[in-house]
């Protein structure tokens, strides 16, 4: 008896695709050709930035070499005085003092008088911003504090500058007191803050009871002589 013939081996049909549009693109990708290349484009600038910074800062804190000798004045100029580096976190006796900063104003009235404003505590202000604040602003920390410190470290006892740097922390403190007292509204609809004088109040924190150590509690006080504020930032701030 004859074998049956074997049936033709027959392939699997291959399965349907999903027929509907692709799926959409997401991110960068979504944007179109010339968008891309501008994101493209700011993050490379991006990264060119943080570079040069990581750089300049590598340079201000690394021993004296070739290029910050030939280049410490443009390094200075990067990261002075917002990037200043320091060491005081680590020092064997750290700050024991309470330093306020005050400001008072001499201000054109819109009719063409003059006034004299009262000592404003600047630093009372930024310690209230931080009391109680679980995530305080850098900004009320240290913008007033590390100002005051430049200051200080370029001026002598008479106020006089001790360096090249005198007249940039002048102008520092100065534009940092007259956006404070602009925010605060110093100045009236018409009016113009035309100078503005700086003191500090220095208090001596009071050592603990088992110390033996005896030092004044009195405040020592500091007053800056009178500072023109120039036409371009009066004008920023004047309301009219």
């Amino acid at each position: 008896m004859a074998a049956a013939p074997a049936e033709p081996l027959v392939p699997p049909a291959p399965a349907e695709q999903p027929s509907g549009p692709p799926p959409p693109r997401t991110g960068v990708a979504a944007l179109s050709l010339p968008y891309q290349v501008g994101v493209a484009f700011a993050l490379a600038v991006v990264a060119v930035a943080a570079c040069v910074h990581l750089g300049m800062v590598f340079l201000h804190v690394a021993p004296s070499n070739t290029v910050t000798k030939q280049h410490g004045e443009a390094i200075e100029d990067w990261v002075y005085p917002e990037f200043e580096q320091n060491w005081k976190l680590f020092a064997p006796n750290p700050l024991q003092q309470n330093v306020a900063v005050q400001v008072r104003a001499q201000v054109r009235t819109a009719d063409g008088g003059d006034r004299t404003t009262g000592w404003i505590d600047l630093s009372a202000q930024d310690g209230r911003a931080i009391d109680g604040n679980l995530l305080p602003s850098h900004t009320d920390q240290n913008l007033l504090r590390r100002a005051w410190d430049f200051y200080v470290a370029t001026h002598d006892g008479d106020n006089r500058a001790t360096g090249s740097r005198g007249g940039l922390s002048e102008t520092y403190v100065r534009r940092i007191v007259v956006l404070r007292l602009e925010r605060d509204g110093v100045a009236g609809k018409g009016e113009v803050i035309e100078m503005v004088q700086v003191r500090s109040s220095t208090t001596s924190v009071k050592p603990p009871e088992w110390s033996d150590e005896k030092i004044s509690l009195e405040p020592v006080r500091r007053v800056l002589p009178w500072w023109q504020v120039p036409a371009d930032e009066a004008a920023a701030g004047s309301i009219g």
